[in-house]
């Protein structure tokens, strides 16, 4: 990733060897325990969006302030170019919040064809199940215990939880969406995306217009 970084988005050319060594010298290398494989039955292929906004991903993660109180995170994402396109923060998102911010990002680009998810109430209400079918979305929710299926905005909540939602400690909402806000900006124009083939979500988009 860091060799990533610096040859896509600073466009320094160096031998990633050299990056390697200086990596390992600086003590950066974080050991990730492996996991035990676990079997599964196979779950349904997952279908790969051949364009922007042909796609989006959405799902929901949980938190607390420093004072214990617990919030959410609605996040919104974009499958073909694994885009952020929000993260809305609050004690409760019902799911006419969950719509509002949906018409929000479609007011600002065209809307989805189909938007995956999973089975939460959030999502599988009548009131949001209408407002899909009156826009002409499907709803493509996610087999029970396959989240394969939302693989790429379930990689984001991982990201997102490991560098920001684990780093800071927060004492108000304001403050939360203040460093999501940044990390988003960060996520979309500076992160190289293996999924992407070490391009940023930035240059991914500037490839499909």
């Amino acid at each position: 990733m860091c060799f990533l970084y610096l040859r896509n988005v600073k466009r320094i050319v160096s031998n990633h060897k050299r990056v390697y060594r200086i990596y390992r010298e600086l003590e950066l290398i974080l050991r990730i325990k492996p996991r035990k494989p676990l079997v599964r039955d196979t779950p349904a292929a997952l279908t790969v969006p051949g364009g922007i906004n042909e796609v989006w991903s959405m799902d929901f993660m949980h938190n607390i302030l420093d004072d214990g109180r617990a919030f959410q995170l609605f996040n919104v994402l974009d499958d073909f170019s694994r885009e952020a396109l929000a993260i809305e923060i609050d004690f409760s998102l019902p799911s006419e919040r969950v719509i509002r911010a949906l018409d929000q990002l479609i007011q600002r680009r065209a809307g989805p064809s189909a938007i995956r998810c999973d089975s939460g109430p959030e999502y599988i209400s009548q009131t949001t199940m209408q407002w899909a079918e009156d826009r002409g979305i499907h709803i493509d929710l996610s087999q029970p215990s396959k989240s394969q299926q939302n693989t790429n905005v379930d990689r984001f909540n991982r990201t997102l939880r490991y560098e920001l939602l684990n780093r800071y400690h927060c004492a108000s909402l304001a403050q939360v969406q203040g460093h999501a806000t940044a990390w988003m900006w960060s996520c979309n124009n500076d992160r190289p995306h293996m999924g992407l083939g070490g391009m940023t979500p930035k240059q991914r988009l500037a490839m499909a217009t």
